[in-house]
């Protein structure tokens, strides 16, 4: 641990190092100055040698300078948005040579394209290739929303369970263990992905850190062209950064409250002077108290990415990351009273001063190769492997009584979650007489194996010494002792649970009338395998999954679509009323919407409305104090309206505003006692926004300030909830300042401005034993500031 808390100095060394290697080198001097075509000086513009990290941005009079090791290179002039443009050049150790360029845009159009660079931050036109989509957003007949790392940045956002879900229309965060993400949508939770893999697990993956993260890439609804057996409530997928072919480097530094220290390094760059080896690292190391004493998140990673670019048609890129996490053991944030929510300060805790720790090792590796036959069709095939190590202990409790008395229990949780996938797909472009057809073919296999113990627990107050939630004593306990001599396969054999999937799509997107009517026809066949150790059987299942979408351009920048999309779920656990297997989940959604980007595509909207059916759901059965069996409801269906904005509304002034109406509820159930009731997991109305105005002239040009909110109302707990909609309503208002000078950025966030009390939470029945209902809930941070500086070169 004690190369984490050193990070930043060891990035300053390494940063130091390079400085003096490249000083040792013969160079000379490369100047110039570049002009638009109207022949006025071209600012920010970048200027760089082919294949190396040298280069400069020019100046407000359109001048540059930089050394350079003598050499024969090509050098290239690039701003956002424009044609890039180079010429040979011959640097000579000692000697200065100048190079000028006149560019083809006028200095109206390099000005709106510098605005661009701006807006890009909260949109962009185009799905990642992990998507397979070969369309821009606007024609997709579905409704994706695509959060950028410049946004989550200036949110001094740092990993997936700290208020990513906020730039997503009707997507909110429950309660989690501190180690993955549990994100719900459309009234059911979403899946989670990684580069187009289908990663999820019941108690995974491990939270990205936003470090190594790109964008982030929400799908509402099912999504055929990715994947048929998961949830119809859709999924994001994260995109990892990747070598760009051009060499940079960046490093920050922040630091907060509770004790909250963060260094981080992202190394762009080529290896070889013809710049087809490149190269891409992050590094990141991050110390993090909690407003609650005895709680503790220290993070490390480390993603190298290579990429090798054969020639203008092959390209393959290799990937690994390593997460590790210490911490304090799972469960530590949440509590628990007889007399409802925030019945305890929101720095209260459970948690012993002497109790164990967690550690999580987080092992994923990527391999992508792409050949393009011509600039139609392009074929890609790749894999990944993820292998998920997890030491760990859990709280909760045994019992609690009215007065405040619980007895408090520790259990093992050690668990190992791996996975392998395996993807190739084809997209092209044809036409048949007046009609252009998008095509997208191929094949998905996956095999995802996970198993824990966590059969071993303790209590850690005795009877007629109970802790009690009124007058605490968080000091040290007697442990319980666990047994870890057999090795984990032996230990889990009661909890094993294994998913195999194979499956093949094909779709073809049918453009009439010069392409601004596109009729989208597409099917996959999935065949499942699934185990787990709480029931009796294997369970297999198959099912083909039809795609029908409509699109029409009303105009360049407008359109509307309509799609109707399957998917099914196969699930496994053990019925209350001792019915056999449950049946698979089986889903559609159909949805309508308009897209519209404004003002030159400087920001967009988008506005949906849908309604999912699922037929065969589970819930957890609140009678049950041993959690091991499940509730099989006859249907539900989830219908909302969604409504997204993003993008620079005028110079400097960018908005990311949504809002979501879900209503969930039981449509048919097989005793009909519980039709028409709320499904949990879902708040009815969602809304939140994120403002920026950063000053574009004068003396404090570069100065900017954030604002936004979160809001959520009618919540309904993630469990299944009898009493209605009595979790609070959420509100948190964020705010921040930030000043960007040439190559340096200083940032300070505050959040929760307000100092509000914010819960999420449910009911556990079971744990008094005098019945009455026992609340439980997770604390979020009060008042907190984050501070950042960084520096790009």
């Amino acid at each position: 641990m004690k190369k984490l808390y050193n990070l930043s100095l060891i990035l300053l060394l390494i940063l130091a190092v390079t400085n003096c290697a490249s000083a040792q080198q013969s160079r000379g001097t490369i100047k110039g100055k570049v002009s638009t075509s109207d022949n006025k000086p071209a600012d920010n513009v970048t200027v760089a040698l082919q294949g190396t990290k040298y280069g400069t941005i020019t100046n407000e009079n359109g001048e540059f300078s930089f050394k350079a090791p003598a050499g024969n290179y090509m050098l290239h002039v690039s701003a956002i948005g424009l044609m890039t443009e180079e010429k040979p050049v011959v640097i000579t150790a000692g000697a200065t040579v100048t190079v000028d360029f006149m560019l083809k845009e006028s200095a109206h159009d390099l000005k709106e394209v510098s605005i661009s660079d701006t807006r890009r931050k909260y949109k962009v036109d185009a799905p990642s290739q992990s998507l397979r989509l070969n369309e821009p957003l606007l024609e997709v007949p579905q409704n994706i929303q695509v959060i950028t790392s410049d946004q989550v940045k200036e949110q001094q956002v740092f990993n997936m369970l700290e208020g990513v879900s906020r730039n997503v229309s009707g997507v909110v965060l429950q309660e989690h263990w501190g180690n993955y993400a549990l994100m719900y949508g459309r009234g059911d939770r979403i899946a989670a992905f990684r580069n187009g893999f289908n990663i999820e697990a019941t108690w995974g993956p491990l939270t990205e850190d936003m470090s190594f993260v790109d964008r982030i890439e929400f799908v509402k609804g099912p999504a055929g062209f990715m994947l048929a057996n998961g949830n119809p409530s859709g999924f994001y997928n994260v995109v990892t950064k990747k070598p760009t072919g051009l060499t940079h480097q960046a490093f920050s530094f922040s630091a907060g409250s509770f004790d909250n220290y963060r260094a981080t390094a992202d190394f762009d760059g080529v290896i070889t002077k013809n710049g087809k080896l490149q190269y891409r690292l992050n590094v990141m190391g991050q110390k993090a108290d909690s407003w609650r004493p005895n709680e503790f998140t220290n993070r490390f990673l480390v993603a190298p990415v290579l990429r090798y670019k054969f020639d203008d048609k092959n390209m393959i890129t290799a990937e690994y990351t390593y997460q590790y996490q210490h911490m304090s053991a799972f469960g530590a944030g949440y509590l628990f009273s007889t007399k409802g929510y925030k019945d305890l300060p929101v720095d209260f805790t459970n948690v012993p001063s002497n109790g164990p720790a967690s550690d999580i090792y987080d092992h994923s590796a990527f391999l992508n190769y792409e050949h393009k036959f011509n600039d139609k069709w392009k074929f890609t095939a790749q894999g990944a492997i993820f292998n998920y190590k997890q030491n760990g202990y859990s709280y909760w409790i045994n019992s609690i009584q009215t007065n405040g008395d619980v007895i408090r229990s520790l259990g093992l949780w050690d668990a190992s979650n791996r996975g392998k996938y395996a993807q190739a797909f084809l997209n092209g472009e044809v036409k048949t007489g007046a009609v252009k057809h998008r095509i997208l073919g191929g094949v998905d296999v996956g095999d995802k194996y996970y198993i824990a113990d966590y059969f071993q627990s303790g209590a850690l107050d005795p009877e007629n010494a109970p802790f009690n939630i009124y007058n605490p004593n968080n000091g040290p306990v007697t442990l319980p002792t666990f047994d870890r001599s057999l090795p984990l396969g032996q230990r889990g054999l009661g909890a094993v649970s294994m998913q195999h999937y194979q499956s093949a799509y094909v779709q073809d997107e049918l453009g009439f009338f010069d392409q601004k009517l596109r009729l989208t026809l597409a099917g996959r066949y999935t065949h499942v395998w699934m185990s787990n150790a709480d029931v009796s059987q294997a369970i297999s299942d198959n099912k083909f999954s039809p795609r029908i979408g409509l699109s029409y351009s009303i105009n360049d920048r407008t359109s509307v679509y309509g799609v109707y999309d399957q998917s099914f779920l196969p699930q496994s656990g053990i019925l209350a009323n001792g019915g056999g297997n449950p049946n698979p989940i089986t889903g559609n959604n159909i949805e309508g919407g308009i897209k519209r980007d404004w003002f030159g595509g400087k920001w967009s909207t988008t506005a949906s409305i849908y309604q999912i059916t699922k037929n065969n759901q589970l819930i957890a059965n609140p009678e049950d104090p041993t959690g091991r069996t499940v509730l099989q409801l006859g249907q539900t269906k989830t219908h909302g309206v969604e409504f997204d904005a993003r993008g620079e509304i005028v110079p400097g002034l960018s908005l990311m505003a949504n809002y979501a109406y879900t209503n969930s509820e039981i449509s048919k159930d097989l005793t009909a006692s519980r039709v028409g009731a709320p499904v949990p997991g879902f708040a009815k109305h969602v809304t939140n926004t994120w403002l920026t105005y950063r000053l574009q002239s004068g003396e404090l040009k570069g100065l900017g300030f954030s604002a936004g909110y979160l809001w959520q109302l009618h919540r309904y707990p993630w469990s299944l909830s009898t009493r209605g909609t009595d979790v609070p309503n959420y509100f948190r208002l964020d705010a921040g300042t930030s000043y960007q000078f040439k190559r340096f950025n200083v940032a300070v966030n505050v959040n929760n401005v307000l100092n509000a009390f914010l819960i999420s939470g449910g009911h556990q029945d079971y744990l008094n034993g005098a019945g009455a209902t026992v609340y439980n809930w997770q604390a979020e941070a009060p008042r907190n500031i984050r501070a950042s500086i960084g520096y790009r070169f």
